[in-house]
């Protein structure tokens, strides 16, 4: 039998048989194989496909054969990933608007190659989520590697930090660079940040990373190092509504029963809950961030949820109540 001209690429090709072509419902015969790497210009005899397919197995590569009536069947089993995972994966980065409409479709291909063919059809899948946004800068997957690099090498960074402006244009909140030491990345309202000690200030503060804009790795050891140590990074995303900075405070809360799911939801099934003389209402005291994003989420959730203490910002929640029913009537006498 005259040898084919890439006979050096035989088990790669056999692998790509294998693994494309087979998976726990269909399965193929040897002289299957033989066809279908002779179109890969590969000739091989039977004797020698016994011995490569073992070496597959020893690769890694579970190649399961069984007879089945008066035929032989070989089949990959156990992959790296089953088709269940890889439908999370896909769904993960549909979904995901911090991944550009770009490289969603990139990423899905790759999935999709872990898969048989027949499997991946099961993956064009289209998640629907209302009201996603995909972010538009395509240099974030850098910034991210960027960033982590700088923190393995214990290195501060630089970079031009980004604010929409009237004209829906990103321009710099200003003309220097941020000097920062970052110390993690976390998500957030599906949202990458950037956490990082500014010495300049003496705190941690938090970066959108999609607002990051030239990155530079500096020479410059990190600092911070005790300030990170007492941060809880966990305590403060639960307090920081969408990111959104504002003063630390403890914040009583008298809610509707029906509404314990969603307090936990935001804020940990750790929470301390009380009931209330107020039949069918409990309490809970929490720590948040105060800014207009909480006071906004609280609004959201109407009549059923008030705010009880401390006086400052059960003040501040009439001062924006009363403000947004000013609007209103002045929009009626116009």
């Amino acid at each position: 039998m005259p040898k084919g001209t890439n006979q050096k690429l035989k088990l790669y090709y056999l692998s790509r048989i294998m693994l494309e072509k087979t998976d726990d419902d269909h399965r193929i015969t040897m002289p299957e194989i033989r066809k279908a790497l002779e179109a890969y210009g590969v000739t091989a005899d039977r004797k020698s496909l016994y011995d490569d397919l073992e070496a597959l197995s020893v690769l890694g590569i579970d190649v399961i054969g069984e007879k089945i009536g008066r035929n032989y069947y070989y089949h990959v089993g156990g992959k790296m990933f089953e088709i269940a995972e890889l439908k999370l994966l896909v769904d993960s980065i549909q979904s995901s608007k911090f991944i550009t409409e770009k490289k969603s479709t990139e990423l899905i291909k790759k999935v999709t190659a872990m898969a048989s063919e027949y499997e991946a059809s099961q993956l064009k899948r289209q998640v629907v989520v209302h009201g996603r946004v995909k972010t538009m800068n395509e240099s974030i997957y850098y910034f991210v590697d960027d960033i982590h690099r700088a923190i393995a090498e214990n290195r501060q960074i630089g970079f031009e930090y980004m604010k929409w402006n009237e004209d829906k244009q990103l321009v710099r909140r200003k003309d220097t660079l941020y000097m920062v030491s970052p110390w993690a990345l976390t998500w957030d309202d599906e949202n990458y940040y950037l956490i990082a000690y500014d010495e300049a200030a003496e705190r941690i503060k938090h970066f959108r990373v999609d607002k990051i804009k030239n990155i530079r790795v500096l020479d410059d050891r990190r600092t911070g190092k005790e300030a990170f140590k007492a941060f809880d990074l966990a305590r403060y995303a639960k307090m920081s509504f969408g990111m959104f900075g504002g003063k630390p405070t403890k914040v009583r809360i008298a809610f509707e029963n029906d509404l314990v799911g969603v307090f936990i939801d935001r804020f940990g099934r750790d929470i301390p809950v009380y009931s209330t003389d107020t039949e069918g209402w409990s309490e809970t005291s929490v720590e948040v961030a105060m800014s207009d994003q909480f006071l906004g989420w609280i609004f959201a959730l109407g009549s059923k949820v008030k705010i009880l203490g401390p006086k400052a910002v059960v003040e501040q929640y009439r001062e924006e109540l009363a403000a947004r029913l000013e609007i209103y009537k002045d929009h009626e006498n116009s």
